[in-house]
């Protein structure tokens, strides 16, 4: 019978994280662990196993069959995290879509982009995703301009294309990610920093955060007859969680010792701690005794991580239930996290970490949305 994994800390040696490496010019997997003598005689019984003192990892070559034996070899010993690797958040062995297919998508492909370009994403280890946004906005880039080479083009050329996209009616959203691929050449890749001052962007619309109230959320929950359902609206308001990162959590990063939830491996590539209630660790409990997840907190009904449709479709469903003033999303239960705990007085830097966010500038959007500091105003007409 198996433990009641809630009730347990969370064992941080146990895992194994893939990471695209290139050394001499040839295609590697690095394993990055925690120091462990059975992770480590396993190691070295692979196949051509060898140590990178530059990555300050051991590394393996990047080859199918070793990727095979690599998941063979610690199946039931520890898990391999291969988010980094595959460019997804399930941890799972999927078919190889990563940096390798992109580059032969691309370098197969009549686009212009430079080589270079792939190898320093690859590299400075670039999240999938990320990558592929980039690479796509490059190529129409290069597309627009292709009647000169990528490294004769000048800041008159870029806004030209800026100015195109404008025309033909591109959010700001995607100008921004299309000046970023592009910076990203001539200011990472040939090293150039700050080269493109005169380059415009589209002003950012000073949009606040959209919230509800306390009493808002509780109703949520409250009207939520479905465990499973509860404990995520919960989850996501209790600890400002993104929906990608409910999503990814596995049974043992609820650290119920320490009461804290370990996010590894979110937005930024960067782990952080987050608040672990004792209500919700209680509904969490009992959620685990009747559901059985195996290995994500939160399942589909055929196994794997919980579908981020299912997600939004339970909190905007339960929000509908409760009549809430605005229509509700996973990300609105994270800003009302976020300002109601300003509103309680808690210090903005203790927000910032919960959140996982690099500057405070990016937290202190709350500070426009709280409204604790209003009330002690006396209005004029009362």
């Amino acid at each position: 019978m198996r433990k009641h994994a809630l009730s347990l800390g969370m064992d941080l040696k146990k895992y194994i994280t893939l990471k695209h490496l290139l050394i001499n010019g040839k295609r590697m997997i690095g394993l990055q662990f925690y120091p462990d003598k059975v992770i480590q005689a396993l190691i070295k019984g692979l196949e051509g196993v060898k140590w990178s003192e530059a990555h300050n990892m051991v590394y393996l070559p990047n080859k199918k069959n070793i990727l095979t034996s690599i998941y063979n070899t610690f199946r039931g010993v520890a898990w391999i995290n291969g988010k980094l690797f595959y460019g997804n958040s399930t941890g799972k062995e999927p078919q190889i879509i990563d940096m390798q297919s992109l580059r032969q998508l691309y370098l197969k492909s009549n686009t212009k982009i430079p080589k270079s370009y792939i190898d320093t994403l690859e590299r400075k280890h670039y999240a999938f995703n990320t990558a592929k946004l980039y690479l796509a906005h490059f190529t129409k880039f290069v597309a627009f301009s292709n009647t000169r080479g990528v490294n004769e083009l000048t800041d008159i050329e870029i806004n030209a294309y800026l100015n195109y996209l404008v025309v033909n009616g591109k959010s700001k959203s995607y100008i921004n990610s299309s000046v970023n691929a592009i910076k990203f050449y001539y200011e990472v890749v040939l090293g150039m920093p700050n080269r493109f001052y005169s380059v415009d962007r589209p002003r950012k619309d000073q949009k606040l955060p959209k919230v509800i109230s306390r009493k808002e959320v509780f109703d949520m929950i409250k009207l939520t007859t479905n465990l499973k359902h509860k404990c995520i609206i919960s989850l996501l308001y209790s600890s400002g969680l993104r929906s990608s990162e409910v999503l990814a959590l596995r049974i043992k990063d609820i650290d119920s010792k320490r009461m804290v939830i370990n996010v590894l491996y979110s937005k930024g590539n960067k782990d952080r701690h987050t608040l672990l209630g004792k209500q919700l660790l209680s509904l969490l409990r009992e959620y685990y005794l009747i559901y059985k997840p195996k290995e994500f907190l939160f399942e589909g009904q055929n196994g794997g991580s919980y579908s981020s449709r299912s997600l939004v479709n339970v909190v905007v469903a339960a929000g509908k239930a409760a009549r809430t003033s605005i229509k509700v999303t996973p990300h609105i239960l994270r800003h009302s996290f976020a300002t109601h705990l300003l509103e309680n007085g808690t210090d903005i830097r203790h927000i910032q970490a919960l959140l996982g966010h690099s500057s405070t500038k990016t937290t202190e959007i709350y500070t426009h949305v709280a409204t604790n500091h209003l009330k002690s105003i006396k209005n004029l007409l009362d």
